[in-house]
């Protein structure tokens, strides 16, 4: 059995951070959550988008939204799109976070005939490691049917398995969990295996985040909403 002393304990923490430390900025961003690919006419879809400042954090935005062609789809200030007429059309959400206008466009179908429901959406991610320590392994994050993701680790994921307190997290923010959704405590160091997350939607988070929750170091990530 391993004893872990103080002082190895102090060699990990300096291993796990390295030589600088990182800020946590990143880019402000608009990203629509909620998608389709197509609508039949004279029916309702709900879009939703959701602004994310400068840590990565969701934040309260009143956004508007707009339609490339209203005699298609029309679409209302809280996201609720109509379809009118038969024909391609772009969707478009924006909001000025004080420096910046933010936007992000959705190609939508409108159909006279009943939609087939889209197949559900499959991200693909690479694990790196930040550290010293051995993190890395192929990983695959694909919506549930009724709601919720189900995260598939590969079978060429290894980690070193003395690392303190390692946890798994979903973030914007590749540099802190603050604002992350704990996934759990990693039990798992070689292999492939699997997390399955409620209530939480494909487009809700950027990165896959390991970190050594005692010291909060970031000890590897990988990114899948590109």
């Amino acid at each position: 059995m391993r004893i872990i002393t103080p002082l190895f304990l102090l060699i990990l923490l300096s291993a796990c951070i390295g030589d600088d430390f990182v800020a946590d900025f990143v880019q402000p961003e608009l990203r629509i959550t909620s998608t389709v690919d197509s609508i039949t006419v004279d029916s309702s879809y709900q879009f939703e988008a959701t602004f994310f400042n400068n840590v990565g954090q969701a934040e309260a935005a009143e956004i508007s939204w707009s339609s490339s062609d209203a005699a298609i789809l029309s679409i209302t200030n809280s996201g609720l799109a109509t379809a009118r007429a038969f024909g391609p059309v772009t969707v478009s959400a924006s909001f000025f976070d004080g420096e910046n206008e933010l936007s992000q466009s959705v190609d939508v179908h409108t159909s006279e005939n009943v939609i087939i429901p889209p197949e559900p959406e499959v991200r693909e991610g690479q694990i790196m490691t930040t550290s010293t320590y051995v993190m890395e392994g192929a990983f695959t994050i694909s919506e549930i049917t009724g709601g919720g993701i189900m995260i598939e680790i590969a079978e060429d994921y290894r980690a070193d398995d003395f690392l303190p307190g390692l946890y798994v997290y979903l973030s914007n923010n590749a540099n802190t969990t603050a604002g992350a959704y704990e996934i759990g405590a990693v039990s798992v160091f070689e292999g492939a295996h699997s997390y399955e997350v409620p209530d939480v939607g494909i487009n809700d988070y950027q990165y896959l985040l390991y970190f050594c929750a005692p010291f909060n170091v970031d000890v590897g990530n990988g990114r899948y909403n590109e």
